[in-house]
């Protein structure tokens, strides 16, 4: 399997790049509230990089600015995790860390997975920025020859997203994400013809989700049931269920 070149995804030009190791103890006193986190990311992280920082003088792409945010640079990063690492819980420690929008690519033992979360100033601590929303991730890119993860890759390029700011590049590159995570389900990768289908389609994904997982937990009741009538009914509840994922489905 090869590796995504972050750089080469993203068609950076040569005056973004900064290309720094960034020390994990940074991490830890900007990141880690509790002990167990800060022993996640001594223990889990590998080597974090600092591969490029975008901003109007380096990409051409203004600056953001409204009562909750300012988005004047974006940050790319590369994550190498180890063997065991909670991979999830430490992209969400780096995106709560740095106090810039992150495009972050992870590298770890199920594959490279990109993940992007808005922030925004927190409302109790002056000068702070908080996440705004959950991170949103890709799954993992371990076959980058499949016909829907080519065509997420060949999206990212800087070029190809919103350039009327930097808040709008990187709300592009989120709807990319999430266009991939549609097409896991459709089987198509397509990108929203607006912010309005992005939302509609990030709530009908949201939705989707939340419906297999609780026909997961259903089949493996009825499957252990020893009751005919308890069964009959976790049955006819399974297929009320399977009827509204396939409206769902339908939707994105």
């Amino acid at each position: 399997m090869s590796i995504i070149d972050p750089v080469a995804a993203l068609m950076l030009p040569d005056g973004a790049i900064v290309d720094r190791r960034v020390a994990k103890k940074l991490l830890i006193e900007h990141g880690a509230r509790t002990a167990s986190d800060r022993r996640h990311i001594r223990e889990g992280i590998e080597e974090i990089r600092w591969l490029a920082s975008l901003k109007p003088t380096t990409i051409g792409v203004a600056e953001y600015h409204d009562s909750g945010r300012e988005y004047v640079e974006i940050a790319v990063l590369k994550l190498r995790l180890r063997c065991g690492a909670r991979a999830e819980r430490l992209t969400e420690l780096v995106h709560r860390a740095v106090p810039y929008p992150v495009v972050l690519f992870s590298c770890g033992e199920d594959g490279l997975v990109i993940s992007l979360a808005h922030v925004r100033w927190s409302l109790g601590e002056g000068g702070k920025t908080v996440l705004d929303g959950n991170v949103v991730a890709t799954p993992p890119l371990n076959d980058q020859e499949h016909e829907t993860t080519m065509a997420f890759i060949e999206n990212l390029a800087v070029g190809s997203q919103p350039r009327a700011t930097l808040h709008s590049l990187y709300q592009g590159w989120i709807d990319a994400v999430r266009a991939l995570r549609v097409a896991g389900v459709t089987g198509e990768f397509q990108l929203p013809a607006s912010q309005f289908e992005a939302e509609e389609r990030a709530a009908a994904l949201g939705e989707f989700y939340r419906l297999e997982s609780r026909i997961a937990e259903l089949n493996a009741a009825a499957s252990k049931e020893k009751q005919i009538a308890r069964r009959v009914d976790l049955n006819l509840e399974l297929k009320r269920l399977r009827s509204d994922r396939d409206v769902i489905r339908a939707r994105l």
